[in-house]
Formats: structure tokens, C-alpha cells, sequence
């Protein structure tokens, strides 16, 4: 079975996983995919991650949440740019996440990176997602 959204369908089962309260999520992997949790490893939104490959079945990702007094870390997870519209902003143009709280993940010809470091190298490029 195909999946039209990859990304959007990590973040879910964050979102989901963090809704009932559970520690880690396994989630299909792929380069991009890795990219972006490097991302919000860096930011401080998860834990960490690693890939896991068990006798017979696809690698998968095994993704650590994080939680601070008993709430989750991330309070809002939202795909961007989707597969039937794309979104893609200028360096000038980079949406803010809450007044700089949170933080926009880019896909840029230099790498997958936020917001914050899209400016410092001046590269825009599509808007992956937005995390606060």
C-alpha cells in the first residue's frame, strides 16, 4: 500500500502517540523523515531516534518523545506544504512560529534545517512544517 503523505503521516502518529501518553512511536523510515526528527532532536522537541530493523519486516523508526512535568514537549505539530499544494517561502518570507517559540522546518537546497538556521545560511525553500 502507498502512502501519498509520508511526513504527514509521522507527524500523526506523534501527535497520536503523544495524546495517550506514550514514551516512543515507530514510524516508516525514510532520508527525509530522518532529517526532519534530526531537526526537532536539535530544537529539543524529542528525545531521539533510531532505526530498528527486525527479521523480515522494512527498517523502522523508533522515535523517543519528550515530556516536561507530565506534559508533552511539542503542543502543536502541523503539516505545511502538502502534496496537492506545495508551500515555499523566500528567506524573507519564513513564517514565525509563535513570536520565535516555536519553529518552522524547511526543506532547502542546503539540507532539511529551521527556521533560524534557513536565515543564518540566507536559503529559503518548502515549508515542511511548523512546531510549537
Amino acid at each position: 500500500m502507498s502512502m501519498t503523505d509520508p511526513i504527514g503521516d509521522m507527524l500523526t502518529r506523534i501527535r497520536n502517540a503523544q495524546q495517550r501518553g506514550k514514551n516512543k512511536v515507530l514510524s516508516p523510515t525514510s532520508r527525509l523523515r530522518e532529517r526532519v526528527l534530526a531537526v526537532l532532536q536539535q530544537e529539543g522537541f524529542i528525545r531521539g531516534f533510531a532505526t530498528t530493523e527486525l527479521e523480515g519486516k522494512p527498517p523502522e523508526l523508533e522515535i523517543e518523545l519528550k515530556y516536561y512535568d507530565g506534559e508533552p514537549v511539542i503542543r502543536d505539530i502541523r503539516r505545511v506544504s502538502k502534496p496537492g499544494r506545495r508551500v515555499y517561502a523566500s528567506v524573507d518570507s519564513i513564517p514565525t512560529v509563535f513570536n520565535g517559540l516555536g519553529v518552522s522546518i524547511l526543506s532547502t537546497s542546503k539540507g532539511v534545517m529551521s527556521d533560524s538556521d534557513a536565515r543564518t545560511n540566507n536559503v529559503g525553500g518548502e515549508v515542511i512544517c511548523t512546531v510549537f
